[in-house]
């Protein structure tokens, strides 16, 4: 693991590009998913989605969406939609 920090800045759409360093030692690539969170006073916190898991991450995010000014349904939104991406088979 690389020990400095890279400087990475968003397009005019708020796109970011993750360094092909980083990708590779994560096994990041087109398909993979994430969880965004905003820290306030800090930044974004992005958690990586492995297949195998998301039924407990999904039960966090349910547990924490009150708090994380996510509704039910567009939660409910989200994975249906995420799901018509292929990106859930195994639902």
């Amino acid at each position: 693991m690389k020990k400095y920090p890279k400087l990475l800045q968003a397009d005019k759409r708020g796109q970011i590009v993750i360094p092909k360093d980083i990708r590779q030692e994560l096994a990041i690539d087109e398909s993979t998913g994430f969880y965004a969170y905003a820290i306030p006073g800090e930044g974004i916190l992005l958690k990586q989605v492995t297949p195998e898991p998301i039924d407990e991450s999904l039960e966090e995010i349910e547990r924490y969406a009150e708090r994380l000014g996510v509704s039910p349904q567009a939660l409910k939104q989200t994975l249906e939609d995420y799901k018509k991406t292929g990106g859930l088979e195994k639902l």
